[in-house]
């Protein structure tokens, strides 16, 4: 008897799907990244109801910043004319987590990045089965990518999904490695290359917009930092948010965030940079691993 996805992963990939082919028709020169942002988590809430909800904030990446970019608290960045849009969503229901992105040539010039990446993805679906090592997949993605005359970016990678756990054990990497995991019948996964003409590494850059909470202790922390930390956890447990999603009126967050990752209460997501500064895209789709192959829950050719 072959296995089956949890119907709430299933509903997560489909809100996810829907949310991102309608967000994507607003990524053009001129849009507010912050506009895009709040609309895709909006949507994200309208169309799951409770108990679904967002599982990460909306991620949306520019040209040579690969990922973690999200608008901070009053963002007034615009989509530049030409470029590539990287936007990256999640879906949560009951804890159960999609993820998906597509990537936007705002004006053509860059369209064998965006076909290098979607066909990395099909290629890695289609050979996605019980048995096959995740190193081999990063080969086929890798070999897919190169065709196309340009390189994976070999420092960011897919991963396992678990219930209320975003980056779970196993990774899927963008490249061949010879030892690693191999897939089973009932994980899910996100799947994810990414191209680039640049080196195929990634940067932190100064800025970061997207945090998580370290589930454990207070470390004596008091008055605000304690304040803002048992907001956090109340408000969004394991998984990550946005420093947007917290603003009080009465102090500043910027150093109560600073001081919570140096004292390790929270961890952050620095914004990615390609390491040369080369163009960036990224394709992704969220899969159910059955007797057979891999399940696609975000497919959009529905929506």
């Amino acid at each position: 008897m072959s296995v089956s996805p949890h119907p709430d992963f299933v509903k997560a990939g489909s809100i996810a799907a829907r949310v991102l082919a309608e967000v994507t028709k607003e990524v053009r020169p001129g849009a507010k990244i912050l506009t895009i942002c709040t609309l895709a988590e909006k949507k994200i809430l309208d169309y799951g109801g409770r108990p679904a909800g967002i599982a990460f904030p909306c991620n949306v990446s520019v040209n040579e910043k690969a990922a973690h970019y999200t608008s901070p608290y009053g963002d007034t960045s615009v989509l530049p004319d030409k470029g590539l849009v990287k936007v990256d969503i999640g879906a949560h229901v009951n804890g159960h987590i999609s993820d998906t992105a597509v990537t936007v040539d705002l004006d053509g010039s860059y369209e064998k990045f965006v076909s290098a990446t979607e066909a990395a993805l099909d290629a890695a679906i289609a050979a996605f089965r019980p048995g096959v090592s995740l190193g081999d997949v990063g080969a086929i993605i890798e070999r897919t990518i190169r065709n196309h005359g340009l390189r994976p970016v070999h420092q960011l990678s897919g991963h396992q999904l678990k219930p209320w756990v975003l980056h779970a054990g196993k990774n899927v990497p963008n490249v061949g490695v010879r030892h690693s995991d191999r897939i089973e019948v009932g994980e899910t996964y996100a799947v994810e290359p990414f191209s680039t003409d640049g080196d195929g590494t990634v940067r932190n850059a100064k800025e970061a917009f997207i945090y998580s909470n370290v589930m454990a202790g207070n470390k004596n922390m008091e008055g605000e930092a304690l304040q803002v930390l048992a907001d956090a956890r109340n408000r969004f447990g394991t998984l990550p948010w946005a420093s947007r999603w917290l603003q009080y009126k009465s102090f500043d967050m910027a150093p109560i965030l600073r001081s919570l990752v140096e004292m390790g209460a929270i961890h952050q997501y620095p914004v990615l940079i390609e390491g040369k500064s080369g163009m960036v895209a990224q394709s992704e789709h969220s899969l159910f691993v059955n007797d057979h192959g891999a399940v696609v829950t975000t497919a959009r050719n529905n929506q």
